[in-house]
């Protein structure tokens, strides 16, 4: 890894790890800008998501069945868990408001924590009420050279599945202070299928489209493509083939199985047959040979495939969440959505192309999104680079589902939804572009209150 030659200097925001540890507010001038209108709250009644698709054969929704079990699996030392973890089942990080989803109402991090007697300390930016997090540090130790890797919680040692392990939790407190540490929370994965069937070309018209009103606004928008310039208005891209990537908070993952196999290594331990090696050699730590993941080949059916195949079937089968009845209000609100440029970025509609799988075939996907990169601005900057995604940049995170989410942005820094929407407005500072969304959030300052209430209800009854 190369050095980094020039001065490493956070920005007024990526101080964000180090304030929660520390127990600092956060706030940003427009985030405690107040309005008359405020968040609905979570959306109750039923959750709306958490089916499969419709149109399944019968092996199909076998699938989805044995791979909803596997997901809510909790892992025990024997089964791969460890060395170090941040849960023990993809469950417990997808649970809102139904499997599938993102952080639930009550962190489970806080109890696996301790589970089978591990002996962890709870890291102070994890609480029983606030979201799943992982961290990242942006620098290795010495502040020298990029890492922006996960480091993981908890490790598995004192637990009674785990006998003669001895690892220590990593210093988050030194990389606090430090200013070096940075949160993601989960990313909901329903409708994973339509999102990895929607084509690259589809995509890829999102880059010029209504070009005009995107310029005046200073949207642009790229996908994380190797062959793309590194220009606002084009996606991320896999470098080993070129073709769009678009699943994570910067659209980091080509597909649903990569993305299982990583979570499967980098949050529960588990190695596989896509990531096959541990992440921590320690003697004494390893009990299982590698991969602890693997298609069984002596078994038939949905018995012979691996973890990872399966969760990857269930979050392919997975249904996109479906609204709540319109109403006067949301009606509005949808008009003010795309009236004011939300819509711009948070594409409402893009439709599958040809899958083997019929039923995700020709789908029209209500996601909210157009799944390319957007510069974000200091405050929302993290500092971690992903593929061809910088450090200001992310994926245009959908919408769908939205009214039943807990937590909002990338290190969910907030339960309410118009701070999430004021945060989106930033300055580029000394060393990123403006925060793309600047014109929007601006419009949507000048919204009369009645106009902005209106959106907001819009935005939760998704």
């Amino acid at each position: 890894m190369s050095q980094i030659t020039k001065p490493f200097r956070f920005n007024r925001v990526t101080l964000l790890g180090a304030a929660i540890l520390l127990g600092f507010p956060i706030s940003t001038p427009q985030a405690l800008t107040q309005s008359g209108a405020h968040d609905p709250g979570v959306r109750g009644g039923p959750a709306g998501a958490g089916s499969f698709v419709a149109g399944l054969t019968q092996n199909q929704q076998s699938y989805f069945a044995s791979g909803l079990v596997d997901f809510a699996d909790v892992e025990s030392v024997k089964g791969g868990l460890g060395p170090r973890f941040n849960a023990e089942s993809c469950a417990q990080c997808h649970a809102q408001p139904a499997i599938g989803g993102s952080s639930p109402l009550v962190n489970p991090q806080v109890a696996a924590a301790t589970d089978q007697g591990g002996t962890n300390q709870i890291p102070s930016f994890i609480t029983i009420d606030g979201p799943v997090r992982e961290a990242r540090f942006p620098l290795t130790s010495d502040l020298r050279q990029r890492d922006g890797g996960v480091h993981a919680l908890f490790t598995i040692t004192g637990r009674g599945d785990a006998t003669g392990c001895s690892l220590k939790q990593p210093d988050f407190q030194r990389a606090a202070s430090a200013n070096n540490l940075v949160f993601r929370i989960p990313t909901p994965v329903f409708g994973g299928g339509l999102i990895e069937s929607i084509p690259d070309s589809t995509i890829l018209a999102q880059v010029n489209s209504q070009a005009g009103a995107k310029r005046s606004m200073g949207i642009g928008g790229r996908p994380n493509r190797v062959t793309t310039s590194n220009i606002a208005g084009s996606p991320n891209t896999s470098g080993n083939d070129g073709t769009v990537t678009r699943f994570g908070w910067k659209a980091q993952n080509k597909s649903l199985e990569i993305f299982s196999g990583e979570a499967y290594n980098v949050e529960m331990g588990v190695t596989n047959e896509l990531f096959p090696n541990e992440r921590e050699e320690a003697t004494g730590c390893r009990f299982n040979a590698t991969p602890e993941d693997f298609t069984h080949m002596d078994a038939t059916g949905t018995d012979s495939a691996s973890d990872v195949l399966l969760f990857s079937m269930f979050m392919r089968l997975l249904d996109q969440p479906k609204p709540a009845p319109s109403t006067a209000s949301t009606q509005n609100g949808a008009r003010i959505f795309s009236q004011i440029g939300c819509a711009l970025c948070h594409t409402p509609t893009m439709t599958t192309g040809q899958s083997p799988i019929p039923a995700l075939s020709n789908v029209p996907a209500d996601l909210y999104s157009d799944l390319l990169l957007h510069h974000m601005g200091a405050g929302l900057a993290d500092e971690i680079i992903q593929g061809q995604a910088q450090a200001d940049e992310f994926r245009t995170a959908p919408l769908w589902g939205l009214g039943q989410r807990t937590y909002f942005l990338h290190d969910g820094r907030t339960k309410n939804l118009v701070r999430a929407i004021l945060y989106h407005a930033s300055d580029g500072g000394r060393r990123y572009q403006d925060s793309e969304a600047n014109a929007v959030v601006d419009k949507f300052r000048r919204l009369s209150d009645g106009d902005q209430q209106d959106l907001l209800n819009f935005l939760r009854s998704l």
